[in-house]
């Protein structure tokens, strides 16, 4: 009997569930704007889990990396959320690099 499906889903289930606060801190700290950078990570670590020969390092780095990359479509909706009142908004969140040029682009949206 393998145990591996059973670790892997346990591990899938915790790294998602960790990030759903770690959107909500994203998009109160720094903002919805945050977005491709985010994309862009998690696509790196879904590359980078390609190259990985550790069945358990690949496995978990994919999982991370299709879970930011997830999050990053759920950052302009966080953040209307915010704008209603059902979660803190910071008043001072940081600026990403190109500001200007994300504000033109369409936010991802599943």
């Amino acid at each position: 009997m393998h145990d591996f499906g059973i670790i892997i889903g346990l591990i899938t289930v915790a790294t998602i569930g960790l990030g759903f606060p770690l959107i909500i801190l994203i998009e109160r700290w720094l903002g919805w704007l945050w977005w491709p950078y985010l994309l862009g990570t998690g696509v790196l670590l879904v590359l980078i889990s390609l190259f990985i020969s550790n069945v358990w390092w690949s496995a978990w780095m994919g999982v991370l990396g299709a879970t930011l990359a997830w999050g990053s479509t759920e950052l302009k909706k966080q953040a209307r959320r915010a704008e209603l009142g059902w979660f803190p908004n910071h008043p001072k969140k940081i600026d990403p690099p190109f500001k200007e040029m994300i504000k033109k682009w369409k936010a991802p949206s599943i």
